[in-house]
């Protein structure tokens, strides 16, 4: 199996909003997601960071020209997910499966470009999505309107997979292809129903952590923001519980990927070829 990530856009913030004893310097943070080459499943995609969609298309609501207003996120035209599939002689007919991580807008503004594939996602997240009124959704960060019209209708929830146990200071969770090869792991927090994904088949085992932190250095010395960034997260008293997993994972041997963190790693573009697991 072998997996890349791109960046989407950039964002800038302020250092000492996303690293506790930061400086007031602006960092600008990567948008990733993920593609899957899998031996079974083909190409597989993990979320679709921002796309225009989110941030001029014609079915935003009057909150999400806000939220794009505000954040001003910075596309980054050459791997946005069109010219990435096509880079790797794909077209979006050709991705089948999208895993979904969480709902928030950056993770999810693509997903109608890919018209033929299923979304792995936490059904039990969605359930609460449908029973919320939009204003309710827009205080957990959500915006309905970046959801496909039929995302019910080709949703693989996780309530479906088969679980697998921690162990040796691995994390358990659902087994998203039965296989072993790609296990989404529980990562409350930041958003409801966030979740990783383990390549636990990996020389050194990978966890992309989407956005347990912004920063590496917040998760790997103890630094996670306080107020006011815990005034956005969906579970403020989750997020440290969850960066001692992460912690822990560390320490055995185990290396942590966020999708915001600037860092360049051995997984980003560009590369000549997705890197082998």
């Amino acid at each position: 199996m072998k997996i890349v990530f791109a960046n989407s856009a950039w964002v800038g913030a302020a250092e000492r909003l996303i690293l506790r004893g930061g400086s007031w310097r602006s960092v600008r943070l990567r948008v990733r997601y993920g593609l899957i080459f899998h031996a079974s499943e083909g190409p597989v995609l993990v979320d679709t960071g921002y796309t225009p969609e989110a941030l001029t298309g014609e079915r935003r609501g009057r909150m999400l020209r806000l939220y794009g207003a505000l954040l001003k996120p910075k596309l980054n035209a050459a791997e946005q997910v069109l010219p990435v599939l096509k880079r790797f002689g794909l077209s979006p007919d050709d991705i089948r499966t999208v895993i979904v991580t969480h709902f928030h807008a950056d993770h999810i503004s693509g997903l109608s470009l890919l018209r033929k594939a299923r979304f792995i996602a936490s059904d039990a997240a969605w359930a609460r999505v449908k029973s919320r009124t939009p204003r309710q959704n827009l205080r957990h960060g959500v915006f309905t309107e970046l959801f496909p019209e039929d995302f019910e209708t080709r949703l693989d929830g996780l309530s479906s997979k088969q679980h697998v146990e921690a162990r040796n200071g691995v994390p358990g969770g659902a087994d998203l292809f039965g296989d072993g090869s790609v296990i989404a792991v529980d990562l409350p927090g930041h958003a409801d129903g966030q979740f990783g994904l383990l390549f636990a088949g990996f020389e050194r085992p990978l966890l992309y952590a989407v956005d347990v932190q912004w920063l590496l250095r917040a998760l790997t010395e103890n630094r996670a923001p306080g107020f006011p960034a815990t005034l956005i997260a969906e579970d403020a008293a989750a997020i440290e519980p969850t960066s001692a997993i992460l912690r822990c994972f560390l320490a055995t041997g185990g290396e942590v990927m966020l999708c915001h963190d600037p860092a360049p790693t051995l997984y980003d573009l560009p590369m000549s070829d997705p890197v082998a697991g």
